[in-house]
């Protein structure tokens, strides 16, 4: 399963081609080398639509931009918002108003997620009880890919998970977690984000909530540390 903490849990579902002739050949038959047209590159699509999805696909014709400083290097997430509109409002509401500076990576599985998002700092503790709506889920849930941590339908609020392999089960009507955005930068930063606390559960994140610099403190392994995240210009 997939933690906020154990009143908002994110939970984890049970879970040819031919070769053309070379210019050397076509030399050796005296037939005329003809160069072939340049190909078209295609840009990648920013997320990929889940499959067997009902109705139309979001165009993502417009992004923003966050940079975000850990104690292990920078990595560089862009956001959607006519991916999950909800979330990318509320994740770039926390950017601006710092909520995220000098916050704990506070849960790493590997092969799993990272997650992120408790500040338990007074002009900040609110804003954990602070839901909002679920987006309809489009996009596949891919390595790299961001999404909201939740206990439920609606419970959307400040913790956020990076993917470390593709979790499209997490997808499907019964948990709907909804990909808003990915790191386009820096993902071998995020492999490498201290996986400390409890196997599979990480930091006590009641505790975080309550006092967290004096359990960071009391900690013998530090944690990955979020230093700031800023929207880029």
């Amino acid at each position: 399963m997939i933690f906020q903490s154990p009143k908002i849990v994110f939970l984890l579902a049970c879970l040819c081609v031919g070769s053309a002739p070379s210019a050397l050949q076509a030399a050796d038959s005296k037939s005329p080398v003809i160069a072939a047209p340049p190909k078209t590159l295609m840009a990648a699509p920013a997320l990929t639509p889940l499959s067997g999805l009902e109705g139309p696909v979001p165009v993502l014709d417009e992004k923003q931009t966050i940079r975000m400083h850990t104690s292990n290097g920078d990595i560089v997430i862009e956001v959607y918002p006519a991916a999950a509109p909800h979330a990318v409002q509320r994740f770039v509401e926390l950017v601006k108003n710092g909520f995220y500076n000098n916050t704990p990576v506070s849960r790493v599985v590997p092969g799993f997620v990272a997650q992120f998002g408790i500040n338990w700092r007074p002009q900040y503790k609110t804003w954990e009880n602070k839901f909002f709506k679920d987006d309809v889920t489009k996009f596949a849930l891919e390595r790299g890919t961001l999404a909201f941590a939740k206990a439920g339908a609606d419970t959307n609020a400040t913790q956020v998970f990076i993917n470390y392999a593709d979790n499209n089960r997490l997808a499907v009507r019964m948990y709907n977690f909804t990909t808003f955005g990915k790191v386009v930068t820096g993902m071998e930063v995020v492999d490498s984000f201290a996986d400390v606390g409890e196997p599979g559960m990480g930091l006590d994140q009641d505790r975080l909530w309550k006092d967290g610099d004096a359990y960071l403190n009391s900690l013998t392994q530090k944690p990955t540390m979020i230093i700031s995240a800023e929207l880029v210009k």
